[in-house]
């Protein structure tokens, strides 16, 4: 059973990625539904938390349904991300986790995220301010090191859990290679052999299919997995590698009105949380993965992603249900 301080996530949890502009309550809901053992918000700006910004206030909302759910700050000030933490904890969270990891230049150039890599006594100090402003368990995310050359992973795993988080999670890539590249899980692998590291690891990177799934959990060791990307128009990937893990077989794929009907139940959810304007634009970044692999699906995908009203995405998701009424998934 592997657990986050009283939290137990099973045997191999699988957890959603906290994704900027997608990790939203109403993709939280059908990834919840598919799966997702243990979810996190969007990363959310602790100036920004300070200030009282709409956009990261918003970013607080969670729901019962959804736990246990963590909620992620950044920042560069110790003393920001303490009255942050205190934020976040007082919305009502099971965890609070540090996003040490973003690579986005916006974020990464200004000392914050991935940007503290290039500062471990710092980013030591400031997460053990913030497990004493906190009574939460608190949980890190981040990178193997700011390049290829400055890789301290292992000893960055020990250190956090000696000033206090209970898990820590790690894309296999450094700052520097964004998302190219492969992710090396082979130092996932050094963090777990470390004798004296007793937290759960999450593996993050590359994790796209069933079958990737089962071979790095039995080649690398890690304690569960945190799914990125490949959720994005695609929750349903939860369920299947849990599927896969115990049966060695693949889950049939969803056919296509069930895609459909978790669209329109994604599509929904976000226009009542966000309004339609806002609802509708950021709905765009799901379509293209919701339908992958269907045949001359172009045309259908470029009105979804310029409709700017509810009813004629609507409307457009009727028209793909009764033209590909006959189509089957492999």
């Amino acid at each position: 059973m592997v657990k986050i301080g009283n939290l137990e996530l099973g045997e191999f949890p699988l957890l959603l990625a906290p994704m900027e502009d997608v990790s939203d309550p109403p993709f939280r809901a059908v990834c919840k539904e598919n799966g997702a053992d243990l979810m996190y918000t969007e990363f959310i700006s602790s100036e920004g938390l300070i200030r009282d910004a709409a956009k990261s206030v918003q970013k607080l909302d969670i729901f019962e349904y959804e736990r246990p759910i963590g909620i992620q700050i950044f920042g560069s000030d110790i003393e920001s991300m303490r009255e942050a933490a205190a934020i976040a904890e007082a919305a009502g969270p099971d965890i609070l986790d540090i996003n040490y990891g973003c690579p986005v230049n916006k974020v990464a150039c200004k000392g914050a995220g991935a940007g503290i890599l290039l500062d471990i006594d710092k980013m030591v100090s400031m997460t053990a301010e913030i497990v004493k402003a906190v009574n939460i368990p608190v949980t890190v995310k981040t990178r193997l090191g700011w390049s290829q050359d400055t890789i301290r992973i292992v000893e960055v795993a020990e250190r956090l859990q000696d000033v206090g988080i209970q898990a820590i999670s790690i894309h296999a890539r450094t700052r520097q290679q964004m998302y190219k590249g492969e992710a090396d899980w082979s130092y996932l692998n050094k963090v777990k052999e470390n004798p004296r590291l007793y937290i759960p690891v999450f593996g993050n990177g590359d994790i796209d299919s069933p079958e990737k799934a089962l071979e790095y959990r039995n080649k690398y060791h890690v304690d569960g997995m945190m799914i990125g990307r490949a959720s994005i128009g695609y929750p349903w990937i939860f369920n299947e590698i849990k599927h896969y893990f115990k049966t060695g077989e693949n889950l049939p794929a969803p056919e296509l009105a069930e895609r459909i009907a978790v669209t329109r139940k994604h599509l929904d959810f976000s226009v009542k949380w966000k309004g339609e304007k806002q609802g509708i634009l950021e709905m765009r970044r799901h379509y293209t993965n919701y339908f992958r692999g269907m045949p001359n699906f172009k045309p259908f995908r470029t009105r979804m992603v310029t409709a700017d009203t509810y009813e004629e995405v609507s409307e457009i998701l009727g028209e793909v249900q009764e033209v590909f009424a006959d189509y089957q998934f492999s």
